[in-house]
């Protein structure tokens, strides 16, 4: 599933290649996705102009001159395809076609868990799919105090619990390993065993690894492409995620007696990390 960087590499594609322009045409092929896609989809943004992207959490959010906003969720297989038009013939996937002034978007979803919807402007913090979320990782109000109060009230391993986006928003599983390698906090600890002063170095991790990940076009594991079709390639620069039995980063460990990096399950989820260098 694209997570942060992979998202919000997406909507700044969309918005250096098509930005603010008039929608011409929107076609709905295959409305049956995780949610289906409202019957009235396309009426309603069809003849809009868009007037800015954002991202919220790991969706991409498009306001629109009419009042409304498109929100859109990747699922676990969900690209987007821009050209400069509507091309003659459309792949069996290509579910959602928006043509504008600057060019054609196309929602292409192998697996279907993706959504897209709309919604009031005014009323998108609102909206059930963002009443909940937490932080942004890079908001002005994840500072050290914050998290650590919510920290304190968590008994859970601290892997577990930057994945929960109720806390912060948009953390997904291959960072969560790379944050707590660069902080030298082991992905097993109780998130309440993390000091204050460990906080801000988590808080500072998070947003560098993130910001690393953006400026590479974000990790591509499985499925994800950039919208022009080329792969990410901060999977390249992963230092624990995916490498079982290797060493890490400036590794001064006897992998003969460490077994390198390790592979674990928390919660359905593989977590990578240095037995040594995390505590």
């Amino acid at each position: 599933m694209p997570e942060l960087p992979e998202v919000e590499t997406m909507m700044q594609a969309l918005a250096r290649g098509i930005g603010k322009t008039h929608i011409i045409n929107v076609s709905v092929r295959n409305n049956r996705l995780r949610q289906k896609i409202p019957d009235d989809f396309a009426a309603k943004i069809s003849g809009a102009e868009i007037t800015g992207y954002r991202r919220k959490a790991k969706y991409i959010v498009i306001d629109l001159d009419n009042g409304l906003s498109i929100i859109w969720h990747m699922g676990m297989s969900g690209k987007i395809k821009i050209s400069d038009k509507r091309p003659e013939i459309l792949d069996k996937h290509d579910h959602v076609v928006i043509e504008t002034a600057a060019g054609c978007v196309i929602y292409n979803d192998t697996r279907r868990f993706g959504l897209l919807t709309y919604c009031k402007t005014p009323e998108l913090s609102a909206n059930p799919l963002f009443k909940h979320v937490g932080t942004d990782p890079f908001a002005k109000e994840l500072n050290k105090d914050y998290l650590f109060a919510i920290l304190q009230k968590k008994k859970a391993p601290i892997k577990t619990v930057l994945l929960d986006q109720n806390v912060i928003c948009g953390i997904g599983n291959i960072y969560a390993s790379e944050i707590l390698f660069l902080s030298g906090i082991s992905p097993l600890r109780p998130a309440d065993k993390v000091s204050r002063a460990e906080t801000g170095i988590l808080i500072k991790n998070t947003r560098t690894v993130l910001e690393k990940a953006i400026a590479a076009g974000g990790s591509t594991i499985h499925d994800y492409k950039r919208p022009d079709g080329s792969l990410g390639y901060f999977q390249n620069m992963h230092c624990v995620y995916g490498k079982t039995g290797q060493p890490c980063p400036g590794c001064t460990c006897d992998i003969a007696q460490t077994g390198g990096i390790r592979k674990i399950v928390q919660t359905g989820r593989s977590t990578f990390y240095c037995e040594s260098k995390q505590k």
